[in-house]
């Protein structure tokens, strides 16, 4: 078989075609890029869509994985040469069925292949089933690991023996231990279903004779309680014309109760209307409330009153206290600028007085130096009196005179620097700032008595405001329902008096409503108005309800005896005849026997198949290793040579010069999928058909393979692809570069 063209409707693909040539064809595509739907796309157009597979939490069934994006109908073609001619196989939609219609016709000339239908179109085509073709020729990355099936076994252990497919082991031991279920599973076995028949046609001949004194005493039972039964029946109808009695009074008082609450609240409405229409009674909850509200505020204003007068009377008080004769009229940073002031100028006279001091007795030292020098000057030129004399009296006199002048300026000064500290009445410069200061705290104490007088006076004047609002908006309200009102008590009186009214026609209306709902429940109830004196019936002793339930025990009583005696009788004609039933008995003994015989038999064959399986292993094995041993060689390039596949498909290899097969697991990833591929392509040699070969499908099988095991893997793709088709889906330009040039390849780009 060989494909040519697909065209599909499927999934991501939107009436997509796909050419294909004879040998390998390398199909091209990113991931997301549609290989995998035309993989699975050609699996459908050979063996259908399970319409009865299901989503599931960890699978999506194929005929919602793949309904189309664009929202159309799932359709396809494939055009294949088979038996040397071309057909056209199509699949759509039928009905709510994806891919449930099928045609097939030859391609030359439109007419229809014979045989040919929807269900046996893959087997027919490819020479194997599905499950045989999913795990042979159709590879995918995700599941390159080939497991067993019955169908599977069954087709590789005919082509390694006689070349019979009707019998699998697997299948053969599953229908005989079926076969054992069916006579040995316990409830619903054959054994188990005998055996419990034996024993119940046992016991019936066991209860045949004790069902005639149940008969009989259940016929008593039955009279003493009919007559039970008939004496309290009585008994209720009884209290039932009590009751119905009881509650007919019942409903003539609600009745009268009713009438009652109609005219009470007709009376207050009457009253209310005499006042005008009322506001709601939220409006006069809300009046009442401001009333409240004003009594609060009178309270806050006396208390504002009183607050005034202290704060005004700490005003006056730490204003007094902010006087000072020192600073009269200054501000706090005046007076405390004026005595920095002060206090500089006592310093600086301070100073002056110092400095004149230390200039006069200089003076007078210099003088009386000049003048010594003078006389010395006169001695040293003859004794007598010269002019120099003269010179250093004068210059004496002079510095003792500025000397004089010097004392008399540091007095002043000291008397002026006195003055000024005896005006503060300190004796040191540093005593004027602390005066200062204090100064300007007791003014600040002053400015902010007289700021809180004046915020207290505000707050009282808003109060006072408010309340003269409030009291007009009270005043204004009530004089819209009570004209005459015309100070505050009234207005209280007249919204307790509103309101009072408002309560009483409420609660009357709510005993209206009440007494409503009592006489219409009451007549619904069945009640009717007594029209005169009638004569009560005497009510039985007891509760009605005690008699209830005593009665309804009679009547269980009387279904159970009344049951007891219809299943007496019933199993009385059911046992029937004892004879029949010993005969049945012998008869239900020798199946039991044979079924146990068909066990003990099952067993033996199971033994038996057993033993057969493990020599026909001996002879499955080698032709399917010596396949799977020479593809691997092939792939790791001589590396491994020997592969080991138990009948379950489990592998181990060996390699060249190894000592010991390696399982599976002791493999690298890439071995690892390098034998995977090895068995992969031995089962499809030895179960597919070799006189009309199938085409071969891999789906990114090779996309974990480095390039070294890429390359060995291509070339026996290329050798493969000699005797069949070999379509290799992949997301990699590398395969295309390695194979350009050879004449047996097809590279294409899929289009997403």
């Amino acid at each position: 078989m060989r494909l040519r063209r697909m065209t599909a409707s499927f999934g991501r693909l939107d009436r997509a075609v796909l050419e294909l040539g004879a040998g390998l064809n390398v199909l091209q595509a990113p991931n997301e890029g549609g290989k995998s739907t035309w993989a699975a796309f050609l699996r459908v157009m050979l063996y259908g869509i399970d319409t009865r597979d299901r989503d599931r939490k960890d699978h999506i069934a194929d005929k919602n994985r793949y309904r189309p994006w664009g929202g159309g109908a799932m359709e396809g073609t494939l055009e294949c040469e088979h038996g040397g001619r071309r057909i056209t196989l199509r699949r759509f939609t039928r009905g709510s069925s994806p891919m449930g219609g099928f045609e097939a016709v030859y391609t030359d000339t439109g007419e229809p292949v014979e045989g040919l239908t929807g269900e046996n179109c893959g087997e027919r085509l490819t020479g194997v089933s599905r499950e045989v073709f999913e795990r042979s020729a159709f590879l995918r990355q995700s599941a390159l690991a080939v497991d067993q099936t019955p169908e599977l076994e069954r087709r590789i252990a005919a082509l390694v023996t006689a070349g019979e497919e009707e019998v699998s082991y697997s299948q053969t031991e599953g229908r005989l231990r079926e076969w054992m279920r069916r006579r040995e599973y316990r409830g619903s076995g054959l054994i188990p279903r005998l055996e419990a028949e034996l024993s119940e046609v046992e016991a019936n001949l066991e209860r045949i004779e004790g069902t005639t004194g149940r008969i009989l005493a259940a016929r008593g039972e039955l009279d003493r309680l009919e007559g039970e039964r008939a004496r309290l029946k009585d008994e209720l109808e009884r209290h039932r014309q009590a009751a119905r009695r009881a509650l007919d009074e019942q409903y003539t008082r609600a009745g009268e109760e009713l009438e009652r609450a109609r005219r009470e609240l007709e009376e207050l409405e009457g009253r209310q209307a005499r006042f005008g229409p009322l506001p709601e009674r939220e409006l006069l909850r809300q009046a009442q409330g401001e009333l409240s509200y004003l009594k609060t505020v009178d309270e806050e204003i006396r208390q504002g009153e009183r607050a005034l007068a202290q704060a005004d009377q700490a005003a006056r008080e730490a204003a007094a206290r902010g006087e000072d004769p020192l600073f009269s009229g200054l501000t706090g940073e005046e007076a405390a600028a004026r005595a920095a002031e002060d206090a500089a100028a006592v310093r600086a006279e301070q100073a002056r007085a110092r400095r004149e001091r230390r200039r006069s007795p200089l003076l007078q030292a210099g003088g009386v130096l000049l003048l010594a020098l003078a006389l010395g000057l006169d001695l040293g030129l003859g004794g007598g009196l010269s002019p120099w004399s003269g010179l250093g009296v004068l210059a004496y006199l002079a510095l003792a005179a500025l000397s004089v002048l010097a004392l008399r300026r540091a007095r002043q000064a000291e008397g002026r620097a006195k003055a000024r500290l005896e005006r503060y009445g300190v004796g040191e410069p540093e005593g004027i700032a602390p005066l200062a200061e204090d100064y300007r705290r007791r003014r600040a104490e002053a400015d902010g008595a007289r700021e809180e007088a004046a915020r207290v006076r505000t707050a009282l004047a808003d109060r006072m405001a408010r309340r003269e609002n409030s009291r007009a908006d009270v005043l204004n309200f009530v004089r819209g329902f009570a004209p005459e009102v015309s100070d505050l008590f009234g207005c209280s009186a007249a919204l307790s008096r509103a309101l009072g009214l408002e309560e009483q026609r409420k609660l009357a209306q709510t005993r209206l409503e009440g007494a409503r709902r009592l006489y219409e429940t009451l007549r619904d109830q069945g009640g009717r108005a007594l029209t005169g004196p009638e004569e009560t019936p005497a009510s039985p002793e007891g509760d009605p309800e005690e008699t209830a339930r005593r009665l309804a025990a009679v009547e269980d009583g009387w279904k159970r005896a009344s049951g007891e005696l219809e299943r007496a009788a019933g199993e009385q004609q059911a046992m029937g005849d004892p004879a029949r039933l010993q005969a049945r008995r012998e008869e239900l003994r020798g199946a039991l026997e044979q079924a146990r015989w068909e066990c003990r038999a099952i067993e033996t064959a199971l033994d038996a198949l057993k033993k057969a399986n493990a020599r026909l292993q001996e002879r499955f094995s080698p032709a399917l290793n010596a396949r799977a041993g020479r593809w691997m060689e092939r792939l790791t390039g001589g590396r491994y040579q020997a592969v080991t596949l138990d009948r379950a498909l489990q592998a181990s290899v060996e390699e060249r010069d190894g000592v010991i097969p390696r399982p599976l697991l002791a493999l690298s990833q890439g071995t690892m999928d390098q034998l995977y591929l090895a068995v992969r392509l031995a089962i499809c040699e030895l179960v597919l058909p070799g006189e009309e070969p199938c085409p071969l499908v891999l789906d990114d099988a090779l996309a974990n393979f480095d390039d070294g095991r890429l390359a060995l893997a291509l070339d026996a793709l290329c050798q493969l692809a000699g005797e069949r088709q070999v379509l290799l889906f992949t997301c990699h330009g590398r395969e295309a570069e390695y194979l350009a040039g050879r004449p047996e390849v097809t590279a294409a780009h899929l289009q997403s």
